[in-house]
């Protein structure tokens, strides 16, 4: 059993804090590239090598049935002319939202170079070919969860999800092309990328992409 942390306590650690107290890189809007994929691939391996742990790692925020606001940590996919791919199961929370309402939007953060990217567009669930490759190439574990199921359910003890989860450890290692038929694979198509430079003097770069009708990228700075 662990100690009452205290309001003092986290207080006084909150605000104790302290963020981009190294070096950072700059960032020439100038030499920005036309469209927002090529920038986005370059933040993001310069993030990598940097340091940051778990780059790939991303919000995504969704909306329910009521109009409420939903966001959640996954992970990224791929990043390519089709937009920003993501996978999980169409019968989860958020399956069901996107479902639903299929407007979306992605948030990166990465402090080891004081760097955001924020990304809105409209989601496209993937066939089920391509959404049995994406987890084909994917670890034990992660088909294991897959198989698993029952995503944002409610769940009746902790014993249970171990019995479960075993199960499906053992049929992964068993069958590793068994079928998951929730698992799905989607697409956020952007129309909004926003490129988020921090600066220690809080005099932070913003640049935001938004794409026309005709699917030509315009280019803006923001006020910080």
């Amino acid at each position: 059993m662990t100690s009452e942390t205290s309001a003092d306590e986290f207080r006084e650690t909150l605000h104790s804090l302290r963020v981009w107290d190294s070096p950072l890189p700059g960032f020439d809007v100038g030499a920005a590239p036309a469209e927002p994929l090529p920038l986005f691939r370059e933040w993001f391996v310069a993030a990598s090598k940097a340091g940051q742990p778990e780059a790939h790692t991303m919000s995504l925020a969704t909306v329910d049935a009521d109009g409420r606001p939903d966001v959640r940590t996954l992970m990224l996919h791929d990043a390519d002319e089709r937009g920003w791919h993501f996978a999980s199961h169409a019968t989860s929370a958020k399956g069901r939202q996107l479902a639903g309402q299929p407007e979306a939007a992605l948030g990166f953060y990465w402090p080891a170079v004081a760097r955001q990217v924020r990304i809105r567009g409209r989601v496209t669930a993937c066939g089920p070919e391509e959404s049995r490759a994406d987890l084909a190439v994917r670890s034990r574990g992660a088909l294991a969860a897959a198989l698993t199921g029952r995503q944002s359910e409610v769940l009746g003890s902790v014993e249970e999800l171990v019995r479960v989860s075993q199960e499906a450890w053992e049929r992964a290692g068993a069958e590793p092309d068994a079928p998951a038929p929730t698992w799905t694979r989607y697409v956020l198509d952007p129309v909004e990328v926003e490129f988020f430079q921090g600066d220690a003097a809080r005099r932070h770069v913003r640049l935001r992409y938004r794409r026309a009708a005709d699917g030509s990228w315009g280019r803006e700075l923001l006020w910080p």
